[in-house]
């Protein structure tokens, strides 16, 4: 027994802001799931344009046109949808970040104030597993990077023999380089993530140089920007309404995730105004751009062997099979390495650190950000993504329509911000089990916030049914179509609603951004006195 006590207490997360915190306190609090010290509120308006360049810039945003273009649209068409769909989604980004950025503290904890205490662990799990799973995703796409990379370097790496089963889904050169990218990976999940907006900044630089090196090259390879945009779209009238529905709300969909756990990099901000208008204009900006390089190289590539290749990837590879010189072949070199980088500050953005978050809120007793950034790679791994990604055309849209989930939740979020509670929080019972507190409403769980979440994907659940193959109304596609609007919408009316019938504790009429618990003046008093008693002055002394 006590050599099980010794494992337990050596698997358990280190607690320095609170060693000696009660067993009951460890699951439900730890030091990631504090408000974020003030010396690591290091994310300035630069950072956080920053993140979302490198965020934006990957190989899912550079293909997001090419669905609709297939569909129909012209590519000026297209490109509106992006401007549309990002435009639109951003101002929900800012809202959900406003907690984050004011209180300090993270998503798992921000959804505490709307779902309970216990509540709230669903919510956390959902959007853990999905950023697990996108995890894998995306390391199966960089693998693909990586293998480019190394066929530039060493063409015979192609040549590798294939000693993996059929059932296994992936060839041994391929799973070599999904394996490599990884690893490659492993090291920038270690970095807190105050400091981790330094990688950022550096992706932002060189990413872009190799977008418009490779857009350039193309070009010229092309003698041209090539048919594409010149051709003209083949959907009128009604069709093509919906269809530049369907288009923006994809590109909503795409950012849906990280609508919803904001709170993660706004409590790293330096100052609020930090998250707003830096993040109002690089957002669409950033998608934007990236998505006309991505048809200018696909219009180039149409020209050049005759079909639209809309994967950089795979236009990369076929380069190096025309033969091609060592200036070229350093060329796709280049741009092959600046895609991992691309792949790898994707993953950590979007994926690893809020996986982190979510899990250590699950188990804050043995997670932290750092383990739970590292589990989520693990999990990655261990899902065999290209599996995923090969056994149904349609992967990518299940995902997608995931959204539909996280909208509910996003829309209970905001309204429990900045309608019912008005700004106001009380920071000390995001962190008590106590009957009786701000958030622990029925033993632990929000029921007003379950209804809300709840019809918020009821209203989208027959138009999510027609998305995969079954006959449903037409009605009720389109209702789909507007998907993170209708649960959004939905879930923020019904949770207003019950509010108005059935008031909660802390409700206010006028908004104001305070803690009404003192947390942050209690802090603050605590850390001078533990200064003070590590200068040995006492009062008296001092005096």
């Amino acid at each position: 027994m006590g050599f099980a006590r010794r494992i337990i207490r050596a698997l358990e997360v280190p607690q320095t802001n609170n060693p000696e915190s009660a067993e009951s306190q460890q699951f439900i609090s730890n030091d990631d799931l504090l408000p974020v010290p003030p010396e690591e509120r290091t994310w300035d308006s630069f950072a956080y344009v920053a993140f979302w360049v490198s965020t934006a810039i990957n190989i899912n945003t550079w293909m997001i046109t090419s669905s609709m273009i297939q569909l129909g649209m012209s590519w000026w068409q297209a490109w509106i949808c992006v401007w549309l769909g990002y435009g639109v989604v951003t101002p929900f980004v800012v809202l959900n970040a406003r907690p984050g950025a004011i209180f300090h503290v993270t998503f798992p904890v921000v959804n505490r104030t709307s779902f309970g205490i216990f509540g709230s662990l669903w919510c956390v799990f959902n959007r853990a597993a999905m950023a697990c799973i996108w995890y894998g995703v995306q390391a199966s796409i960089g693998g693909n990077c990586v293998l480019v990379m190394l066929q530039a370097m060493w063409p015979s790496v192609m040549n590798i023999p294939n000693s993996m089963p059929l059932s296994a889904g992936i060839d041994t050169k391929d799973y070599m380089a999904f394996f490599l990218f990884w690893v490659i990976s492993l090291p920038f999940i270690w970095f807190p993530v105050h400091t981790i907006r330094h990688f950022f900044t550096f992706k932002t630089i060189i990413t872009p140089i190799a977008c418009l090196v490779f857009m350039v090259w193309c070009i010229i390879k092309a003698k041209g920007v090539g048919p594409i945009v010149n051709q003209p779209g083949t959907l009128h009238g009604a069709p093509l309404g919906w269809a530049m529905v369907s288009g923006a709300m994809s590109c909503i969909s795409n950012l849906v995730t990280l609508v919803t756990n904001a709170p993660d990099f706004g409590s790293r901000a330096k100052y609020p105004s930090a998250t707003v208008y830096a993040q109002l204009w690089s957002i669409p900006l950033s998608y934007g751009v990236l998505c006309l390089v991505g048809v200018l190289v696909s219009s180039s590539s149409q020209a050049i062997y005759g079909e639209a290749i809309w994967s950089p990837v795979t236009l990369l590879q076929m380069f190096l099979n025309d033969n091609p010189s060592h200036a070229a072949r350093f060329g796709v070199w280049f741009i092959a390495a600046s895609f991992i980088i691309a792949q790898i500050g994707t993953n950590i953005s979007a994926n690893s650190v809020s996986a982190g978050c979510d899990l250590t809120a699950l188990f804050p007793r043995f997670i932290n950000i750092r383990r739970g950034g590292y589990i989520s790679a693990i999990v990655g791994l261990c899902m065999c993504p290209w599996n995923l990604l090969k056994s149904s055309s349609s992967f990518t849209s299940y995902l997608s329509a995931y959204s539909v989930f996280l909208s509910s939740i996003a829309g209970v979020m905001a309204t429990e911000y900045w309608i019912v509670r008005k700004g106001h929080y009380n920071i000390a019972d995001l962190y008590t089990t106590r009957k009786g507190s701000w958030y622990w409403y029925t033993y632990g769980f929000n029921l007003r916030a379950y209804a809300a979440y709840v019809a918020g994907i009821i209203i989208n659940v027959v138009g999510f049914a027609g998305d995969t193959g079954r006959p449903v109304p037409v009605a009720a596609i389109h209702i789909y179509d507007l998907s993170f609007f209708t649960g959004f919408g939905t879930s923020a009316i019904v949770y207003w609603a019950l509010n108005r019938v059935f008031p909660v504790q802390g409700a206010s009429a006028k908004f104001e951004e305070i803690d009404v618990s003192g947390y942050f003046d209690d802090m603050t008093t605590s850390q001078s006195e533990e200064t003070d008693t590590k200068d040995g002055l006492s009062d008296t002394e001092k005096v």
